[in-house]
């Protein structure tokens, strides 16, 4: 089992985004923030292959355990993941996977490492988003200032992108339409 983490390269460089789409299996997407102070809501994302918890969580265990201290301990949110298993096999221990409902957003998976090392909270990216997409919602959530939540980050993702502003001195049609009848343009008022 190999892993592969991305650590941001300020500032991230395309060709690291590009990476995280064509990793070979098995290899967890991870893209992790410089450590901080204050990291924000979330320490990173990660972008599984599927919605199977037995066949995701070893892979990204096996790729934090040896940055942020042996995980033993995992939560997830219950609507996020079909079958969510007790126990997971990661190799060289046994993790607990426990789970809420409300209380955690979909799009957070909690890790808690060896006790006096941390907890750490990465973003889920859904794993049937489209790749430039999740790349640029891994780059966002691994940027160090941001403190957004997972759900705000996943949120502003499936956004429709706002219309780009026009040029400076360039106005729109609606715009135009009420500078011309303001100047007088405009057909002559009814009283």
């Amino acid at each position: 089992m190999t892993a592969t983490v991305i650590l941001p390269v300020l500032p991230i460089k395309a060709a690291d985004l590009a990476d995280l789409v064509g990793l070979p299996e098995p290899a967890a997407r991870i893209l992790l923030k410089p450590l901080s102070e204050h990291p924000g809501m979330v320490n990173g994302a990660w972008w599984p292959r599927s919605r199977d918890l037995v066949r995701e969580l070893p892979l990204l265990v096996a790729a934090l355990d040896g940055i942020w201290g042996q995980i033993y301990h995992v939560t997830v949110q219950v609507h996020m993941w079909p079958d969510i298993p007790g126990k997971v096999r990661t190799g060289k221990h046994i993790v607990r996977v426990g789970w809420f409902d409300t209380e955690q957003d979909p799009h957070d998976i909690c890790l808690l490492s060896v006790p006096g090392r941390g907890r750490w909270d990465l973003l889920v990216v859904p794993p049937e988003l489209d790749p430039g997409i999740a790349a640029r919602l891994m780059a966002t959530a691994a940027s160090p200032g941001n403190m957004q939540t997972a759900g705000s980050l996943i949120a502003t993702a499936a956004a429709p992108s706002a219309s780009p502003a026009p040029p400076a001195g360039v106005l729109r049609d609606a715009e135009r339409i009420t500078a011309w009848e303001s100047e007088g343009g405009g057909p002559p008022a009814r009283e």
